[in-house]
């Protein structure tokens, strides 16, 4: 049973990265290198981060890089926000009363403000900030605060986190709202992968604070799930692709599950709605797929597909909710050249295949 957690700060509880990012930029723009992509920056990024500073400026000493950062990260940290669930999180640690703690990389200053900000500080027993390898950090704090290593569980965002659990000797849970994607994550291989701390909780809850439940329990516990998804035309003949973390930083469509009671085409609109801001018409079944245990997916899971296309409203404002990260707006011809996930994939080429027949 778990009774004890300890947080990462960053990617974790609240959302730092633009900032971060904007920062790390000015010191490598300082430092004459060329400035990175988000993508390249989370690919690249690593703790502790002097291995990062070494690699891309090794010609800078350390106080400089520190100066430059902390100085620009101060001016951009008015974005921080919290993640979305963590308030949740913490409201359900407190409620079973669970100790918690923070082991992060944050300066105090900067911890200081987004604390304040979130007003996270009040629900962390102890935070340990400023730790530049936390490796070298998670036995003192096991020691300090007589925690029982199978009691423990550290939750955080990036490879080195689930390194340090496992230098701990206490379970380990990768959240997928931060910096590591979901290949560098499960290469570090955790005891769970969750997409965000609300996931979590569900887990939490449903096995009375155990991490896992029992593989006969899980199946039972988890049916194959019915879903719906649509590939979006606009006016100009293009398609809409959604990036999302759980689906390996791959492109797809936008969709989710169908609710209790609710026809397929409802849980579209509904869908459609809540993760793009669009209405749609024109709703046109395309086909079925399964997609069981597939490795693109964060976690194992049994699908059932249920795909169609259909056209957007005028006006036509993108606006994602917290599932996607970017989105675009491209011909069939591009999406097919695009790292798109599998089912998206077959979506495309049956798309194409009937449009290719009625011209014939």
């Amino acid at each position: 049973m778990i009774r004890n957690i300890i947080f990462d700060w960053s990617g974790t509880l609240v959302d730092d990265l633009p900032a971060v990012w904007e920062a790390t930029n000015y010191v490598l723009a300082q430092a004459q290198r060329a400035e990175m992509t988000l993508e390249q920056f989370r690919a690249e990024f690593c703790l502790p981060f002097t291995i990062f500073y070494d690699k891309h400026v090794p010609h800078v000493p350390l106080p400089q890089l520190e100066a430059w950062f902390h100085g620009r990260f101060r001016q951009a940290q008015g974005s921080v926000v919290a993640l979305p669930h963590a308030q949740e999180f913490l409201e359900f640690c407190r409620a079973h009363r669970l100790r918690t703690f923070l082991l992060s990389t944050v300066a105090p200053e900067h911890f200081e403000a987004q604390s304040r900000a979130s007003g996270f500080r009040e629900f962390l027993d102890r935070p340990y900030l400023g730790v530049w390898d936390k490796r070298q950090k998670i036995h003192e704090i096991l020691t300090d605060n007589k925690l029982r290593p199978e009691e423990t569980l550290f939750i955080g965002d990036m490879q080195h986190d689930i390194e340090t659990a496992r230098h701990g000797g206490i379970h380990s849970c990768a959240v997928l709202t931060g910096y590591n994607t979901l290949d560098q994550l499960r290469a570090a291989q955790p005891d769970l992968i969750c997409e965000h701390l609300g996931e979590l909780r569900e887990i939490l809850e449903q096995n009375e604070l155990q991490l896992k439940a029992p593989v006969r329990q899980f199946e039972e516990a988890h049916p194959p799930v019915v879903t719906v998804g649509g590939l979006i035309f606009n006016t100009a003949d293009e398609v809409l692709l959604v990036r999302t973390h759980k689906w390996s930083n791959l492109w797809g469509i936008p969709g989710g599950k169908v609710k209790w009671g609710e026809t397929s085409e409802d849980a579209l609109r509904r869908e459609l709605r809540e993760e793009t801001n669009l209405e749609i018409t024109d709703l046109e079944f395309m086909l079925v797929q399964d997609c069981i245990h597939s490795k693109e997916f964060y976690r194992d899971a049994h699908f059932v597909l249920l795909n169609y296309t259909c056209r957007g409203v005028e006006p036509m404002e993108v606006k994602l909710n917290e599932e996607a990260r970017e989105f675009r707006w491209v011909s069939l011809d591009e999406a097919a050249q695009m790292q798109i996930n599998s089912p998206t994939r077959k979506l495309l080429q049956v798309v194409v295949d009937r449009r290719d027949s009625t011209q014939v």
